[in-house]
């Protein structure tokens, strides 16, 4: 048995297929794990879905912040301004089967010492800590009541840091945003949102999340996606 991990797909399936058949994957004995963002960008958003959801057991997929925005036009019964190939997906015969799966994956994915997540962990979290936050916004999404109020507070970039006295939805956004759009912390350990490029062509005031001092989750092994403009990167306990 093999376990491959695998980032950002974004409907890019003719690639994944070719990629999978590149490693041999057998998904009777071997397994994958994507980092999320499975939609968007790519052609072929609606075929990479129903792969992967094909694939069961074989497959474990954490949300990234391209595949809440599906579920939050899927929720709102809005279409997509921007990228079509998501409209692909909302008008399948399928999506509300499509949906109702992709919106029951984790934000984590935590397995003896390997911790899979979308964009990272915040410094000041330890595993357990970050696990429990995950599971606050998963029960939100999984709750047919709540998900649509939840998706018209997710999106913002505020608040930076977290508080105890901030709101309901401002936590889940918080907690959102960590998970699934985090890259980078300032000293203080506000996270930013908007500055997506390699450390080397960074702002020096600000620390990529991984290499934050004292960083509380350094024990274990985690794996990312999100950060294109960081490429292939690997070093002890961070890929």
């Amino acid at each position: 048995m093999a376990l491959y991990a695998i980032g950002d797909v974004q409907g890019c399936f003719d690639e994944l297929r070719a990629l999978l058949k590149k490693i041999d994957f057998d998904e009777q004995v071997d397994r994958l794990w994507f980092t999320g963002d499975l939609v968007n960008r790519g052609p072929k958003s609606l075929e990479t879905l129903r792969y992967i959801k094909s694939l069961g057991d074989a497959a474990v997929t954490v949300l990234g912040n391209h595949d809440l925005h599906l579920l939050a036009l899927h929720a709102t019964g809005k279409k997509d301004q921007g990228n079509v190939t998501l409209n692909a997906v909302l008008d399948a015969p399928d999506r509300f089967e499509l949906m109702e799966w992709l919106r029951h994956r984790p934000l984590i994915h935590s397995e003896e010492n390997f911790c899979l997540v979308h964009a990272g962990l915040p410094p000041s979290w330890k595993l357990e800590l970050a696990l429990s936050n995950a599971k606050q916004v998963e029960r939100v999404l999984q709750s047919t009541e709540l998900a649509e109020e939840y998706f018209n507070h997710m999106y913002g970039d505020a608040p930076k840091k977290w508080s105890d006295h901030l709101s309901k939805w401002e936590k889940l956004r918080f907690i959102t945003n960590c998970l699934t759009r985090m890259r980078y912390c300032d000293a203080e350990g506000n996270i930013n949102l908007s500055e997506k490029g390699h450390p080397k062509n960074a702002d020096a005031s600000l620390i990529p999340w991984y290499d934050y001092p004292e960083r509380q989750n350094n024990e274990i092994d985690i794996i990312f996606g999100h950060w294109s403009t960081l490429g292939f990167y690997v070093r002890e306990g961070i890929y």
